[in-house]
């Protein structure tokens, strides 16, 4: 049976110019950090064992209020369904590096430090902003929490492993220049830590004492109202504050940019796109394949670029690389977003709202 092509849910206003709410923030950022002199470096030098303080802020403001939205008595549920885990350890830990090593080398054969930096940017699987992108695209909010656990569990014992194995052990198979990279597990511990630890804990115990003193209907139709906006307020504040700090890396190297920015902008878009047709292929059903497929397109920006200037410095291609990934991510993304709604027609069902921003 075919199933009819329906609309997307309908979207406030904020949620329908997101895209150009981001755009501003991005701008705004750029021209900070490139015409206030010194800001980057002051913001840079606020940093607790390699991690940015502000942009530490900024993400934890923007995942408490999505992370507290999880009915957390549903997350074992999802933890059983097999093809989904299976799928997704596949797509991030195995299609996603693979995938981006093979860009990073047939674009950038010429410049190693921007292709090192990309195969970086691969390896750092996402589990911050991933979850605004899931909660845009109605996608389930339970999966993406589990998710998102797996691949910080994943980068942890991985992340080092498979550097070595990308920038080093396959390349010298193949013939290729190798390089290697100094990622110390403490220094991802701590990463995962501050961007998923921090805030899934507060957001399982606020649901917890919230629905054991005011009850679930309380919860959910009058608390989460109140502290979604925050969610779209941390956003822009990290994105902001992102491009502040690399503000005048990106603008005073256009050229560079554009051609880091190819390899990108097919990587993210065909990670969904695989993920996306992998959901419908195994029948996940519209709300875990979008949670797949935006877990699969996601990096973890912040890892990749602490690892880049840790090992090669704060003015290598290396970490410029990593600057330009959120660059590209943050509007391809929500612009995937958006396109996994025009596609949830294709599932049949009315897809629940998205609590991202003020409805």
């Amino acid at each position: 049976m075919t199933a009819t092509l329906q609309s997307p849910p309908k979207m406030s206003t904020v949620d329908r110019y997101l895209a150009v709410w981001i755009g501003l923030a991005m701008a705004a950022g750029l021209a900070l950090g490139r015409w206030v002199p010194g800001l980057n470096d002051a913001l840079d030098a606020v940093q607790i064992g390699g991690v940015s303080v502000p942009i530490a802020i900024g993400l934890l403001v923007m995942m408490y209020p999505v992370l507290a939205k999880v009915r957390y008595d549903r997350v074992g549920a999802v933890a059983g369904d097999r093809r989904l885990m299976a799928s997704s350890l596949i797509l991030n830990w195995v299609v996603g590096p693979a995938l981006m090593f093979a860009l990073a080398w047939i674009f950038l054969p010429d410049l190693p430090e921007y292709r090192t930096g990309l195969i970086i940017v691969g390896l750092a699987r996402c589990i911050a902003m991933v979850i605004i992108w899931n909660d845009l695209a109605c996608g389930d909010r339970e999966a993406t929490a589990v998710l998102v656990a797996i691949n910080s569990v994943f980068q942890v014992l991985m992340f080092a492993v498979l550097g070595w194995f990308y920038l080093d052990v396959l390349p010298g198979w193949l013939g290729l220049a190798q390089t290697s990279i100094d990622a110390s597990p403490w220094q991802i511990a701590a990463s995962v830590l501050v961007f998923l630890g921090i805030p899934l804990v507060a957001g399982f115990l606020t649901r917890h004492y919230g629905e054991k003193l005011k009850g679930r209907t309380w919860y959910e139709q009058t608390f989460l109202p109140r502290i979604g906006p925050w969610a779209l307020y941390g956003l822009l504040a990290t994105v902001v504050l992102l491009f502040a700090l690399q503000g005048e890396a990106i603008t005073s190297r256009p050229l560079d940019v554009a051609r880091i920015a190819i390899p990108l902008l097919l990587y993210f878009t065909l990670m969904w796109a695989v993920a996306f047709a992998a959901g419908a292929a195994i029948g996940l059903g519209y709300e875990r394949t979008a949670a797949m497929a935006m877990t699969a397109a996601g990096n973890n920006f912040e890892l990749a670029i602490a690892v880049s200037i840790g090992t090669f410095g704060i003015a290598s291609g290396q970490a410029l690389a990593g600057v330009v990934g959120p660059l590209i991510e943050v509007p391809i993304l929500v612009g995937l977003a958006y396109l996994s709604l025009r596609l949830r027609g294709r599932f049949g069902g009315e897809p629940r709202r998205s609590d991202v921003t003020v409805s």
